[in-house]
């Protein structure tokens, strides 16, 4: 028998029921939104994650970096954005009934931040904070902060790295990474060697900006890795792929010198299946200042183009395939001021004139294979036309590269198998140069990264290079990480590098012509032992403050470094292996932190000892400061869209070259700063308006000196008197019997200059 339904109860069901319909429909509709543009204060940031911490609500900014976040509830949330490149980003925000809430998110770049992926320490893309060899990144925001013409110049806020300028006249130099000169130094575009000897400093110029992703720095050997050269360290530039590239920008600015620079930068599709990145640069100077009185160009006059192009091609499964080429162009010439090119060559007006044309081919290719193998290779030839007065040197290198790689895991070894070989080509027209050098040396390394347990892991690796002028060459490695806590990492490096030496192509002295060049033995390649100790801490604080703290301590210790001997016998160059050590040690330390109030900094300081050894005499090494300081200092005014930045650099005394007891000019340099300041105003969309001044202290290297160029008036020595000895005989003309010398510099000529410049970038 069926019960009969209450009617009173059946009522308060339908009641329930509406009040249930009526809720959901009002909860619905109080529903709100979150959306917003993300950028980094000056342009866009596409396909960041954005998302309410706690909840499933997520999204991604689009390529232009607009964002929604659609059907949130009212209540608190934490509002949290991150994107590969720059610094996390999280906000409180209370959202109400129906609200439609605009929230702008600004990133900060995270130039040195601890998970930037490295590839120069392993030749894996690593996270910085895993790989097992200190590896410095720099980003072009850094680059920025100090606007500059090429790479060489910009390095001069690196702590530990100093471009230094090798000539008064031409202002040729190179770079010097803990104290040791630029022959030691390796530089790499995207991982290769290009670039060596000859072309360092060339190296180093005419690469936009705008197409730069980061450069790497390894302070110490790297010859396991990257063979010969690289036994001082090594930088790295890489350029962008076509995903993380501007459609288009451009960078130009001048200085109160007459300096004007020109970068210019676009991204093209080519296909579905083909991007073409290109990139142009172009400087200009041709003012002739000589504001030390010496009738010679401060500052050398130049007028040089670079082209690079990039093509990323997509293929199955997403291997990659790469292809890049460099074409370099430069007139450059300082001397006397009246110098004009119908003298070039000449003995009536002194000048140094110097030609250089330079093309460069790279790529990689992952090879159509279930295991990762990758194919990598490099080409350059290098073509210098120069004049030091009347001496001509006529010079041409070629250096190809080929590597192969076998990158494989197996339980807890990740291991890398390679194979190399290096052709290297060299002639010259000097005395020095009896025959073209030309060599092909074969390769093969491994290496072995252990996981020893959770937070320890131990990575061995052992190169073997074959020289057939010396035979066989082993460079082991040894690399030890121990991650204390997630925020403190310690690491343990050690091993040995070797460096075969062109004698001719480091020693400008060699091209007197005047001198004949004698080999005393069989030179041995150079060869270093090292180790450095590395401490990296990260501090994240509840407010959003981040810094990063890192310390370390170098030893390299040298045999068989080759000097030059030019005081034996003056109408030789008489080169031999050192008898005894070469010795560069010291420590380091940076300390760069980011706050939300728009404040950010990054200091360093490096103190060092590099020394020579032979005889049981030690000598301090010439051109190396015992200590050195750097500074980044930036704020940003958010309400009116302006950055201040203050950059600048400390350099302890460092032994100069000098012509002997008699000369007037110090032995030692005193201690002397560049500094900068920076002001850019990124109101405008798309746009960036810059300004400052350059060397605020006006320093130059003359002050405290008579003079820097030794017999400036006589730059040919035509009144210069030998004896039979062919030794400087002193005479009322040339009391302190010194002969013409440019050599004799630590800084640049450059004084005080303000500058002004522009960017645009269209994402």
């Amino acid at each position: 028998m069926l019960k009969k339904e209450n009617p009173a109860r059946g009522k308060k069901s339908l009641i329930w029921l509406v009040f249930l319909c009526l809720f959901g429909f009002f909860a619905h509709s109080q529903k709100s939104e979150i959306r917003g543009i993300v950028s980094d204060e000056g342009s866009t940031v596409p396909f960041a994650n954005i998302y309410l911490e706690g909840t499933s609500l997520g999204t991604s900014s689009d390529e232009n970096g607009s964002y929604v976040l659609k059907n949130v509830a009212p209540g608190s949330y934490k509002l949290k954005v991150t994107v590969l490149g720059y610094r996390p980003f999280s906000k409180n925000i209370l959202i109400g009934p129906n609200d439609k809430r605009n929230i702008a998110v600004t990133l900060v770049a995270a130039s040195e931040q601890l998970d930037e992926m490295v590839v120069s320490g392993t030749l894996k893309a690593v996270s910085r904070s895993e790989s097992p060899v200190p590896v410095e990144v720099y980003s072009p925001t850094f680059l920025k902060q100090n606007p500059t013409a090429s790479i060489f110049e910009a390095l001069q806020n690196v702590n530990g790295v100093r471009p230094q300028i090798n000539c008064n006249v031409c202002n040729t130099g190179d770079i010097h990474i803990n104290g040791l000169e630029g022959p030691y130094t390796l530089v790499l575009i995207d991982g290769m060697p290009i670039v060596s000897g000859l072309g360092t400093v060339y190296g180093l110029s005419g690469i936009p900006n705008s197409l730069i992703e980061q450069i790497e720095i390894v302070k110490g050997p790297a010859s396991s890795l990257y063979g010969s050269e690289a036994v001082g360290g090594l930088i790295n530039i890489i350029t962008k792929n076509a995903l993380e590239a501007p459609n288009f920008f451009a960078d130009a600015f001048v200085t109160g010198w007459g300096e004007y620079n020109l970068d210019v930068g676009a991204k093209i599709n080519v296909g579905k299946k083909t991007n073409m990145l290109l990139g142009i640069n172009y400087f200009n100077y041709d003012e002739l200042i000589d504001n030390n009185g010496d009738n010679f160009t401060d500052l050398t006059l130049q007028d040089r183009i670079s082209v690079f192009q990039k093509w990323n091609f997509q293929r199955k499964d997403n291997r990659i395939f790469s292809l890049a080429g460099r074409f370099f162009y430069e007139d450059r010439w300082g001397g006397e001021l009246q110098w004009t090119p119908e003298f070039r060559g000449g003995n009536e007006i002194y000048g140094e004139s110097i030609y250089t044309r330079r093309w460069e081919v790279l790529g990689k290719y992952q090879l159509p294979v279930k295991e990762k193998m990758l194919l990598s290779f490099s080409y350059n030839d290098h073509n210098q036309n120069s004049v030091y007065g009347n001496t001509p040197y006529l010079a041409d290198q070629r250096i190809g590269f080929g590597q192969l790689t076998w990158d494989k895991k197996v339980g807890k070894h990740d291991l890398l198998f390679g194979s190399a070989v290096r052709y290297n080509f060299y002639d010259d027209n000097t005395t020095a140069t009896v025959a073209a050098d030309e060599v092909v040396i074969p390769s093969l390394f491994v290496q072995d990264e252990i996981g020893l347990a959770e937070k320890h892991s131990l990575l061995l690796g052992v190169r073997y290079d074959y020289d057939t002028r010396h035979g066989n060459i082993y460079t082991p490695r040894m690399a030890y990480r121990w991650k204390m806590t997630d925020t403190d990492i310690v690491r343990l490096n050690a091993g040995t590098g070797f460096r075969v030496v062109n004698l001719f192509t480091e020693d400008h002295a060699a091209l007197t012509g005047a001198r004949d060049v004698v080999v005393t033995e069989a030179l041995e390649p150079e060869q270093s032992f090292n180790f450095n100790l590395n401490y990296l801490k990260k501090i994240y604080a509840d407010n959003g403050t981040f810094a990063n703290i890192e310390a370390a301590a170098f030893y390299t210790n040298f045999s068989n470094a080759i000097l030059p001997d030019y005081d034996t016998d003056p109408n030789q160059i008489i080169y031999d292996n050192l008898n005894g050590k070469s010795v560069s040690q010291g420590v380091s330390a940076n300390i760069d932190a980011v706050f939300p109030s728009g404040f950010k900094f990054l200091l360093g300081a490096t103190f060092q000892d590099v020394s020579q050894t032979e005889n049981g005499i030690k000598r301090r090494q010439i051109l190396t400061e015992s200590y050195t300081g750097t500074w980044n200092l930036g704020y940003t005014f958010r309400d009116i869209a302006l950055s201040v930045d203050y950059t600048g650099n400390l350099y302890g005394p460092m032994r100069l070259p000098t012509l002997g007891e008699n000369d007037p000019r110090s032995d030692y340099s005193p201690v002397w700063s560049i500094q900068n300041i920076q002001f850019t105003y990124k109101g405008l969309k798309d746009f960036e308006v810059y300004a400052g001044v350059k060397n605020l202290l006006n320093w130059t290297p003359n002050r405290g000196n008579p003079f820097i160029i030794a017999r400036a008036n006589d730059p040919f020595d035509k009144n210069v008197v030998f004896d039979a000895g062919g030794d400087v005989v002193a005479t009322a003309d040339n009391p302190n019997a010194l002969t013409f010398d440019p050599s004799y510099v630590y800084g640049p000529n450059q004084g005080i200059r303000g500058f002004l410049g522009l960017r645009y970038r269209i994402n």
